[in-house]
């Protein structure tokens, strides 16, 4: 019993070294008169069929600057061998063989679209022989194929890259090559973080060139290539799509900010940094991308905000030298355009336009009056006299005064610096001659935060608000009036007429900068939208 088994252990290793025996001796009676130097048919008019099945494994690197793809392929070729046939009967029944490549006829098969400068091409593996004469070659080659990159979609493109196998000598009457499948195998595919691969679709071409009347087959396989666009829309569209909504916010920044015109040149300089990270991987062809088209317009619109912005602060900063505002421009912008957009001076809403606070304003008149009452009675005014004064001072209210919360200390010491000079004629003169006999109106304008006399209302005001001086506020016990005390009053009162005039016309450029830079601010926004809208639309 034990020598039985002991029998049934050693039979494999014995048939092997029989089988053994058999390979070495079959070898030698293959190859003792066969040269691989000519193509392996018994009748040399016939043509040697040649199967071609390529099994794409990796898609390595796709160049696109260069448009070079680079795959790993599994290239199996077959075909028969009519010299390497022998009776399997004869070599106790040894079907297969696997010899060095190197040592049978190979068909010299290449890469016709090759981009590659070496001259690489499959690895001398060892093939399989069969009895019959059928010789299987399977052998891995990383391959270098050129492929026209159309980038006019990227990051949204599909690229179709062909990989073109043919013999180089040989024509169609001496090898015949044949799809060993109807496309490439992707069973063994090996996914790639940038490309999809969707299919390898494989046709037979026959090629009649001009330098010779043979025909030249090949086979050409395409691969089917889809961007994945995540990696792009996150490091390149999104940030592009926040920096561009930065550019119509120029617009909303108040002017004397002075940071209007440097956030859009810093906004337009973030996009010359992406659009050069775009140039840099795309091919210097005449095909923009459609990302590149994006940062283009954006470019382009920061570009015309700026210019806009520049413009626009010209008319804000209007000095006492500009010219009044068109009447065209006070209906169309002021009066209709600021509604619209909502442009609304303090204490204004969208339901009522700014009035004027009577209270605040009763301050403001109460201070002047006072100054004047002061000055009529050290004349040695009393009594009737001082109370008809300080009744005549009571304010007058008007629609178009900006509301005052104080006078100021600087204000107070304007009443009383100006120094005597020659005055122009104008309706609010103060005779400096007789007693006044009726009620004359000084101009009167409440000081506030700007220079004094310059409101913030932007409006004009058809006439200035009046402050009522009793008949004798500036006389004297029964002798004519105090010449040099009018002509300081006739001073004060032109002054501030011509500084509330000017003042107005700046207020009323202001207003119409701020309504330009909202109009401009929803225009952009929109062009932003919608480029935005348009660059995700045309993604395939």
């Amino acid at each position: 019993m034990i020598q039985i088994v002991c029998l049934g252990m050693l039979l494999p290793s014995v048939v092997h070294s029989a089988q053994g025996h058999y390979a070495h001796k079959l070898l030698n009676d293959l190859m003792e008169n066969y040269t691989s130097a000519l193509r392996p048919v018994e009748d040399t008019d016939r043509a040697l069929n040649l199967t071609l099945q390529i099994t794409l494994s990796q898609i390595k690197d796709m160049d696109e600057r260069n448009q070079v793809l680079i795959a790993y392929l599994w290239i199996r070729q077959r075909w028969h061998d009519a010299y390497l046939k022998w009776n399997k009967e004869d070599y106790d029944g040894l079907e297969v063989i696997h010899i060095p490549s190197n040592l049978v006829w190979r068909p010299d098969l290449v890469l016709y679209n090759k981009a590659d400068d070496a001259l690489s091409g499959p690895m001398d593996t060892n093939v399989k022989l069969r009895y019959n004469g059928e010789i299987t070659w399977d052998a891995p080659a990383i391959t270098k194929s050129s492929c026209v990159v159309d980038v006019s979609y990227f990051p949204f493109d599909s690229q179709e890259c062909n990989l073109t196998f043919g013999s180089w000598t040989y024509n169609g009457n001496q090898v015949d090559i044949f799809m060993g499948m109807d496309s490439g195998d992707l069973s063994d595919f090996v996914e790639n973080v940038e490309w999809e691969c969707h299919g390898m679709p494989a046709t037979k071409n026959v090629i009649m060139y001009g330098c010779c009347s043979d025909p030249y087959p090949d086979i050409t396989y395409t691969v089917l290539l889809q961007r994945r666009s995540s990696f792009y829309i996150f490091n390149l569209l999104l940030p592009c799509f926040l920096i561009s909504f930065l550019a119509p916010l120029g617009f909303y920044l108040p002017a004397d900010s002075g940071e209007k015109v440097s956030l859009g040149v810093t906004v337009l300089l973030a996009l010359t940094v992406f659009q050069l990270m775009v140039a840099e991987s795309m091919p210097p062809s005449e095909s923009v991308p459609l990302i590149g088209k994006y940062y283009i317009a954006t470019m382009t619109m920061v570009t015309a905000s700026t210019a806009l912005t520049i413009f626009i602060m010209n008319i804000h900063f209007c000095g006492p030298e500009a010219k009044p505002v068109p009447r065209w421009a006070k209906v169309l912008i002021i009066d209709y355009m600021s509604k619209i957009f909502c442009v609304y001076e303090v204490g204004e809403n969208c339901a009522s336009s700014s009035s004027a606070n009577s209270a605040q304003d009763d301050i403001g008149r109460r201070y002047f009056a006072s100054q004047i009452g002061a000055n009529g009675q050290a004349g040695g005014h009393s009594g009737p006299d001082k109370r008809r004064g300080q009744k005549a001072a009571t304010p007058q209210q008007h629609p178009r005064v900006k509301t005052q919360q104080h006078i100021t200390r600087a204000e107070r010491s304007l009443f009383s610096s100006f120094p005597l000079g020659k005055y122009k004629e104008s309706d609010g003169k103060v005779p400096a001659g007789d007693c006044w006999k009726d009620d004359r109106e000084v101009p009167f304008c409440p000081g506030d935060r700007n220079p004094p006399c310059c409101p913030e209302d932007k409006k004009t005001p058809a006439r200035s608000p009046a402050l009522t001086l009793g008949p004798c506020a500036l006389c004297r016990h029964g002798n004519g009036g105090d010449p040099k005390m009018a002509r300081n009053v006739e001073y004060i009162a032109n002054c501030f007429r011509e500084q509330r005039a000017t003042c107005a016309k700046g207020a009323e450029w202001k207003k119409i900068a701020k309504v330009m830079d909202r109009f401009f601010m929803w225009i952009f926004f929109t062009m932003v939208f919608l480029m935005s809208i348009l660059v995700i639309g045309k993604a395939p």
